[in-house]
Order: structure tokens, then sequence, then C-alpha cells
């Protein structure tokens, strides 16, 4: 069985310890020979990569281990990167959320003005990290679950319609877990599901165990009374407060259309008056992360590094980690799993934009994906899409012509917030506040 080299692009990322452990919780299934960081934050890096050099040597010496910030050594000789870059880290986050709730839209890092303002930093950043990729490793994949996705695959497809990339968002596989755990399966991989959307933007119309018994009327039940709350799993970890009221609040979403099941971020466009007005302008996700998570697993890193040893620290394999590795071990053991993907719709859609990047269901093997068709989709969720698609399309076209207009223009159209003239005060505020990161506009 072959063993692979993989690249973990955001070495100094909180999530990036959950990724190891998960890694070598099934070196079984996927065998691997090197593991190597890259961030362009060195101290910040260093942190985690002596904790996980640490859990490496304790669980698997065998496995070659090294971090840095050279793209040359980091992408040489390697078969996959895991990236999940934050181009500008929380600092700009906390801006991306705080100043549109200056003017009473929605903060949110993925979601309406903070997203727009998020993709127009982490366009540049994926771009130099692939290409990187495809100079030293050819043949590597790129398995990319960066922030906002949907932003981001509209761009690799304009402008890197030929690599070797895999856009994918771990929120769908959180919630299909909890939605396990409503049906009483003991995992999601019981589950077959038909999905459809953009990235945080999407549904599932049909959901069934692996005999054909339709689960969805079990998980309707639910969420009529209850959204997503009461169905965590016992192994839940860091959830800030916020994200209790995300998972109730989607029994609200879930009543505009019973028939099918919403994904959670639908709240921020269809209850954005909600959301605003439960916000806290001086104190968002971002600072609850910063205070919470973030001080958790940098301390606890600190703590491995420090007693040379990661038993009873704490650190543990996130939710978002297995889906990595599944995807990773379809793609390098052609294991033909079924798995959620980023990818052009060109007709899986039937009644939508050819053109568009959307989340659907595929088949994963050793030559990448086959997209699972989806049929034409119902007009209420229709006609969100091609507004929110619209958007995303803007935002690139802004980013690849430094177009200070077509930025408006995306802002203007995103249903989070309220008229043009919002639009500009907010867009207005958001480039003199990202000159380090965005393209010149003009």
């Amino acid at each position: 069985m072959k063993k692979y080299s993989i690249v973990i692009a955001g070495g100094g990322s909180t999530f990036t310890p959950g990724i190891v452990l998960m890694l070598l919780d099934n070196l079984g299934r996927f065998p691997i020979r090197q593991i190597k960081f890259y961030d362009n934050d060195a101290d910040r890096q260093e942190v985690v990569a002596k904790a996980c050099g640490v859990m490496l040597k304790e669980r698997a010496p065998e496995i070659a281990f090294s971090y840095t910030t050279d793209a040359e050594r980091a992408f040489s000789d390697v078969d996959f990167c895991m990236a999940h870059i934050r181009v500008g880290k929380y600092a700009m986050r906390e801006l991306d959320e705080k100043i549109p709730l200056k003017y009473g839209v929605v903060g949110q890092e993925t979601c309406g003005p903070g997203g727009i303002a998020y993709g127009m930093r982490s366009i540049g950043g994926i771009l130099k990290i692939l290409d990187a990729m495809e100079k030293y490793s050819p043949n590597a994949w790129m398995l990319n679950y960066s922030n906002p996705a949907a932003i981001v695959a509209e761009a690799t497809r304009r402008l890197r319609p030929d690599s070797r990339i895999l856009n994918i968002c771990d929120m769908p596989i959180d919630l299909m877990e909890k939605m396990a755990n409503i049906a009483g399966l003991p995992s999601r991989k019981e589950m077959v599901v038909r999905y459809y959307g953009l990235n945080h933007f999407g549904w599932w119309s049909d959901i069934r165990d692996k005999d054909g018994n339709d689960l969805m009327p079990v998980i309707r039940r639910h969420m009529k009374e209850h959204g997503f709350s009461n169905a965590m799993s016992d192994s839940s970890q860091h959830i800030e407060s916020s994200w209790n009221d995300t998972f109730l609040k989607a029994r609200d979403v879930y009543a505009l259309d019973p028939d099918t099941i919403p994904n959670t971020y639908l709240k921020y466009y269809l209850f954005p008056d909600y959301v605003v007005e439960h916000s806290n302008p001086q104190h968002t996700r971002a600072n609850e992360v910063m205070e919470n998570r973030e001080r958790a697993v940098f301390s606890a890193c600190r703590a491995v590094a420090e007693k040379g040893t990661a038993e009873g620290i704490g650190l543990e394999a996130d939710v978002h980690a297995s889906y990595i590795v599944d995807l990773a071990a379809a793609i390098g053991e052609n294991t033909r799993e079924r798995m959620l993907l980023i990818v052009p719709n060109e007709g899986a859609i039937e009644n939508f934009d050819s053109e568009a990047m959307v989340e659907i269901p595929c088949i994963l093997g050793k030559n990448g994906y086959e997209k699972i068709q989806m049929g034409k989709i119902p007009r209420f969720q229709k006609g969100l899409m091609e507004q929110q698609v619209a958007v995303e399309k803007l935002t690139v076209e802004a980013w690849i012509e430094g177009s200070y207009q077509k930025l408006w223009q995306a802002l203007a159209l995103s249903k989070t917030v309220p008229s043009a003239r919002v639009a500009r005060l907010i867009l207005d505020d958001l480039v003199e506040a990202n000159k380090e990161y965005w393209p010149a506009l003009s």
C-alpha cells in the first residue's frame, strides 16, 4: 500500500492539530510517510508544529515531519495539499464582522459583506499556494477548505480551470452528524443524501439509511421543534454560545420549506434582521473564537511542547478533519466514496446556471470526481441561489478587474444588505480596512 506525503497549508491554524490527530487515527486506511506544515506566520506555526511534532513522535515516529515558510521546501514531493488558510487572521475577521454591524447589516465571516471582504483577501492567497503546489508537485491534489469556499471556488474555476483542486466544506458534514444522531444512527456514513445549493447555501432533499429507509420524516419532526439543537454528539468541542443559537434558529429557516432540510447559514440571508438584533457590534464571533477555541488550542499546544507528551492534554480530532481524510483516501485508494463537493454545475442541477459552482454529492476516486445529477430544483431555492451566485461572480470579477463598481454591485445585490447606499458606505470602510490585502480598486 502506498504511503503518502502531505503538506498542510495553514500550519498555524487551530484546526491543524485536529487534522494531524485524525490522520494518525486513520493510518490503516491512509498510510503516511511524510507530513509538512506551511504557513507565512512562522511564530504562530511553530507553536502548533512543536505540539504536533510531539504527537507524531509518540504515535508514529516513522513519519517524517517538518514545518517551513519556504514554498519550495513545503510543496516539493507531496501527494496532497490540505489547505485551510485565513488571510489576515482573526484581526481581519473581526473587522469583517464589525464594519457591517456598524450599519445595521449582518456581520459574518463568510456571508454578506464580511464574506465578500474575506473572499477578496483569500483569492490571491489560494492562487499562490495552488501555483506553488503545481510548480513543485504537479501531480498533487489540493483539498481546499479555505473560506469563503464559494468565492474561492469560483475564482479557481475562472483563473485555474485545469488545476487539481477540490473545494470542500465541513459544515454539511457537521450537520449530517447531527442528523445521524436525530435518526439514531451511529454515524453520518450510515446515510445516503441528496443535497444541492451553493456553499453555505444549500438544502438536503432526500436522506436515507443504507437499506433505503427514508429518514426525512424523523428529521423533519425534530427540525420543526428544535432545529439542529438537541442533536449534539458527546464529542462536540469548542462550541461557542452563538452556535447554539444558530442550531436552534434552523427551526425557523426550515419552516420556509418543510420539504427540505436547510444549511444553518441560510439564517443570515433569510433572517438578517434577527441576526443583527441578536448581535453585539462590540463583541462578535471573532472575539468568541479568540477567547475560546484560539486560546484553548494554543494553550494546549504549548502544554504538549512543554511536557513532551500529548497524553491527557485534551487535543482532539475535529469533525471536519475526518472529511479531509475521507477525501484524501477516496482519491489515493480509489474508494469511490460519495461525498459533497463544490464543483462546476454543467447541468448537474438542470435548471440552474451551468457555470455556477454548486455544492452537490459526487463520487470520488483516483481520477477525481463524478457528479451525481440533481435534476430540477424548486423555484424558491433557485431564486435564492441565482441572487447569491451573482454576488459571488461579481466579487471574483471585481478582484480580477480591480473594479470598485463591480464590488459595489456585489454588495448591493447581497440579500443581507438593505440598499445600494448602505452597500457603498460599508464598501468604503472595507476598502480602507483591507488596503494591505485587496488589489487596488478603481
